[in-house]
């Protein structure tokens, strides 16, 4: 029994080895890593709305004081104005927090531009396209002017010799034959 816990403590040893480089993890252990990080980012989620809900309260008890309704009629008029002149101010103020937003979205939207301009169109591959000389030269120089490169019409034309021998040379072969055969006898009687 304990030449076989011995065993298992040898063997266990080389991998704690192993894990100690960090190279590698268990999935047991990366699992409880990750369910650890999720539980302390959920803490961390619920304590950020429980503070922008107090943040909220605070700022509405502040700026916003519970109306006292109890009064005669013309305290009740007087706060009454003064609602409509808080909202005024309130309302000039989203517009102009508006108006800044759209400003500085449109400073934006030109700096992205410029930095389109200053980073370069990427320009596609092009395709091999045949193209006459006379129309390269008017996608050159456009529609208007009419050039003409037609280089074949200034070359010299040389015109084939027909060899009328070809036809004589058809007729009938006997005679070719013969008439060789009388050079020949020609030749061997001299």
């Amino acid at each position: 029994m304990e030449d076989l816990q011995g065993q298992r403590m040898k063997s266990l040893k080389p991998k704690e080895a192993k894990m100690s480089d960090g190279k590698k993890m268990t999935s047991s252990r990366r699992h409880y890593l990750k369910s650890l990080m999720l539980q302390i980012a959920a803490g961390w989620l619920e304590q950020e709305t429980t503070d922008l809900a107090a943040t909220k309260e605070a700022y509405m008890a502040e700026n916003c004081p519970i109306p006292d309704m109890s009064g005669d009629q013309a305290s009740l008029v007087e706060f009454c104005k003064t609602l409509h002149q808080s909202l005024d101010k309130i309302d000039e103020d989203r517009y102009d927090n508006g108006a800044k937003v759209a400003k500085t979205d449109k400073e934006i939207e030109e700096l992205r531009m410029k930095v389109l301009e200053l980073a370069g169109v990427k320009k596609p591959a092009l395709k091999k396209v045949r193209m006459s000389a006379d129309s390269m030269l008017q996608a050159l120089l456009g529609g208007k002017h009419k050039v003409t490169m037609d280089l074949r019409s200034n070359l010299k034309q040389v015109k084939k010799e027909v060899k009328e021998e070809g036809v004589e040379v058809a007729g009938d072969w006997r005679k070719n034959v013969e008439d060789k055969a009388d050079r020949k006898k020609m030749f061997e009687t001299s």
